[in-house]
């Protein structure tokens, strides 16, 4: 009889290792989702100390996480910033270390010269040897998306779906119209590999977020990364004095700050005298539409839970650069966007990963863009591809307050402008040798 007690306890034991073993061959790799607003503001969020911004959703994901607030992007403006999250790699290394040069043939028709006026550093995209963190995790089985401002350039080779999406609704440059979707007159929202008009006249931030929640009910029951890149809150390129330059948002949204006015001003554009946004309706403008993104990110977030994901997605938020200057909030720090000030390179960030990262942390910690390609790849069991240089680090342990930051410095250029940070020293010069 005791070898058939035996006999019973070594079966039940092999049936219990083999569904252990089936429980972890099968458990869903933890998804991702990257959001990026454009030109926000240090200040210009609730939980980072704004009583002027309604931000709820927002302050509740950093409720439920972490805000981290000594976080640098790469450049004080949008196009290499984003090319350095989506490689890992330093503006000077990935090819994209100057603005995009959006130099279709139409442009030059309708800009007066003196606005269209492009550096010879503007270059046309990424150099298409770079390998994006879209393509290592797609390689790991994830569903991969994008909708937003890819801003990456505005060739096929340099679109989302030849470097490592599966999916793209968006812009492929900046500061377009929120509404026409246009670039100075020019179209340049793509879905896909095409140009589409399909949603001419519908308030772009909308938009993205309808491609999200769609994204995420597709996908939920396998591993998905989904990058949001809004284009909210950047000024829009419109050739329409009463526009240019400003950031746009619906009404509802504008309602939400009664105490600004909605006025607009004499003034000079292109050259003539001309109706143009005062810097109160600018900064209405800027405020409702960060409100506006936060609406958006906060139904994420509630699809999110609907599928019982949020144990299993790791949820980050920032902004691509500085806040611009004359209708951002960047205090404490100095100076603004396209500056190697703190104003111009520290950005908000808040991260939330339920059961990993403690929720309501502070974390003071010396952290920049750099470590998010090697933080995805450890999270989805993927290597760092070979031969390849990574500037940045696995900071989940940073995030989750398990250990210190080892980074010790970060470097900056932009054209005559550069900065250097060492510790707690920074040295910045700009233009010709002045400090």
């Amino acid at each position: 009889m005791l070898w058939r007690s035996n006999l019973c306890f070594l079966s039940l034991f092999v049936i219990c290792c083999a569904f252990s073993s089936s429980l972890l061959a099968t458990e869903k790799p933890p998804n991702i989702v990257l959001i990026v607003s454009d030109d926000q503001g240090y200040r210009d969020l609730g939980c980072f100390g704004s009583e002027e911004v309604l931000t709820p959703h927002l302050d509740q994901l950093a409720r439920d996480g972490v805000r981290c607030t000594d976080f640098y992007v790469t450049w004080p403006a949008c196009t290499p910033s984003r090319g350095s999250i989506m490689t890992g790699r330093y503006p000077q290394r990935n090819g994209l270390y100057d603005m995009i040069r959006n130099d279709v043939a139409d442009y030059g028709r309708k800009i007066p010269p003196a606005e269209y006026a492009v550096s010879p550093e503007r270059i046309l995209g990424m150099d298409v040897r770079e390998i994006t963190i879209a393509e290592v995790l797609k390689r790991q089985g994830y569903q991969t998306a994008v909708f937003g401002k890819w801003d990456g350039g505005q060739l096929k080779r340099f679109l989302p779906l030849q470097n490592g999406f599966d999916e793209f609704y968006g812009l492929v440059n900046t500061g377009i119209d929120y509404f026409t979707h246009e670039r100075y007159g020019v179209p340049s929202m793509y879905r896909q590999n095409k140009l589409t008009t399909e949603d001419k006249g519908l308030y772009c931030t909308d938009l993205f977020k309808r491609e999200a929640l769609q994204f995420i009910e597709k996908n939920h029951e396998q591993p998905f990364f989904l990058y949001l890149p809004f284009n909210a809150p950047h000024g829009a390129s419109n050739l329409d004095p009463a526009i240019r330059g400003a950031a746009q948002a619906p009404e509802e949204f504008k309602q939400k700050y009664p105490y600004l006015k909605d006025a607009l001003v004499d003034g000079v554009k292109y050259g003539k005298p001309a109706q143009v946004p005062s810097r109160e309706k600018k900064r209405l403008e800027y405020l409702a539409a960060i409100t506006a993104t936060d609406a958006a990110i906060g139904e994420v977030l509630t699809v999110l839970d609907q599928h019982q994901l949020r144990e299993n997605t790791l949820v980050i938020f920032f902004s691509d650069n500085g806040g611009t200057a004359g209708c951002s909030d960047n205090r404490p720090l100095r100076g603004y966007k396209g500056q190697m000030y703190e104003g111009g390179i520290r950005v908000p960030f808040i991260a939330r990963y339920s059961g990993k990262i403690p929720a309501g942390s502070v974390n003071d910690e010396f952290l920049t863009a750099l470590e998010l390609f090697p933080t995805f790849t450890q999270l989805a069991s993927a290597s760092l591809p070979d031969g390849v240089v990574y500037d940045g680090f696995d900071m989940l342990p940073v995030l989750s307050g398990q250990q210190s930051s080892p980074r010790e410095e970060m470097f900056w250029e932009r054209r005559n402008d550069r900065a250097a940070r060492v510790g707690k020293y920074k040295w910045v010069e700009s233009g010709k040798g002045k400090g």
